[in-house]
């Protein structure tokens, strides 16, 4: 496993980290807690030290703890979901209808009493607006919690498919860590975001690199997913077949197997040197191995670097699909 700074944080995590919002069992369904403990012990085995965890994930927090409470070397990040319960966070809201301090502060300790943690690596908001820069009393609240040792370093998860809704933010100085959305489709956060990043120490924190499964190769034409699960709505429609179509395209330019694309798609988001961390979420012991040995330190070449380019297919597919007219 090889390992990056978090920004400025003086932490060192490993290029793969464990998105866990999936062994929740709250939208994505089908996870086994006994599996979901095993894949992240798994994961700890290979070197993985930074986990990626959020009140409003289920049951993850508490399973995340139950693990981590015996490894207090691994790195774990939570997030404060907005009082309102709306994400993404729409325009023209107050952070005090979003993220008011004592929100911020009682979140946190619900999160630690459901974890069984002392503290958190990292606490985030789990949505952003830039229009909060410099507003409302949740920075102060911030630093509080850091002095009482309740968190060491604060992050915020930009809105989906919004990477410049953190550009003042990230100038500002307030704040440590950034998790966006980046992969071979969704490659805007490469215009203007990360070089950001780099310029001023923020880590970057990426989630989505596999497009909830999509640059996997898995999701093919007529795919089904367990009643109630997110997916049902993230590939509804004739989504899946768009989602085959592009990537029979670029397993084809790219002269690879299918089944070579989930390793080559981490790799295209770990070439960017502002990248610190990937959050794959893994919910097996086959999926923890497999991420894992993409962290091996080679690199794609340029030719490969520049196919992926071409492929670029900037969509939200959280949207529901009447709101795409």
């Amino acid at each position: 496993m090889e390992y990056r700074q978090l920004g400025r944080t003086g932490l060192r995590v490993s290029e793969i980290g464990y998105g866990a919002w999936g062994i929740g069992a709250s939208q994505w369904k089908g996870a086994q807690e006994d599996e979901s403990v095993a894949a992240l012990r798994r994961a700890i085995e290979l070197g993985v030290n930074f986990v990626d965890t959020a009140r409003g994930y289920g049951e993850s927090e508490r399973i995340v703890g139950s693990v981590l409470r015996e490894h207090p070397d691994v790195l774990v990040a939570t997030k404060v979901p907005p009082k309102n319960m709306v994400w993404p966070a729409p325009d023209g809201l107050h952070p005090d209808e979003t993220f008011p301090g004592e929100h911020v502060r009682a979140s946190l300790e619900t999160s630690l009493q459901a974890s069984g943690l002392d503290h958190f690596d990292v606490l985030q908001l789990h949505v952003w607006s830039d229009e909060w820069v410099g507003t409302g009393d949740w920075l102060e609240t911030v630093a509080a919690l850091k002095d009482e040792g309740k968190i060491r370093f604060f992050g915020v998860s930009i809105n989906d498919y919004q990477p410049e809704n953190a550009l003042a933010l990230v100038r500002s100085s307030a704040v440590d860590t950034v998790q966006v959305i980046h992969n071979a489709w969704h490659q805007q956060p490469e215009e203007q975001l990360l070089g950001a990043c780099e310029e001023h120490g923020v880590g970057v924190i990426v989630r989505v690199a596999l497009d909830e499964g999509g640059l996997t190769g898995r999701i093919t034409a007529g795919a089904t997913f367990p009643e109630g699960d997110f997916r049902t709505t993230y590939f509804g429609g004739d989504r899946p077949a768009q989602v085959e179509q592009h990537v029979t395209a670029l397993v084809e330019d790219l002269g690879i197997d299918v089944d070579a694309l989930p390793d080559v798609a981490l790799r295209y988001v770990l070439d960017h040197p502002a990248v610190s961390t990937v959050i794959a979420g893994m919910r097996t012991v086959r999926n923890v191995e497999r991420n894992a040995a993409t962290s091996d330190g080679r690199r794609l070449t340029e030719e490969q670097r520049a196919v992926i380019r071409r492929h670029r297919w900037e969509r939200n597919f959280y949207r529901a699909i009447d709101a795409e007219d």
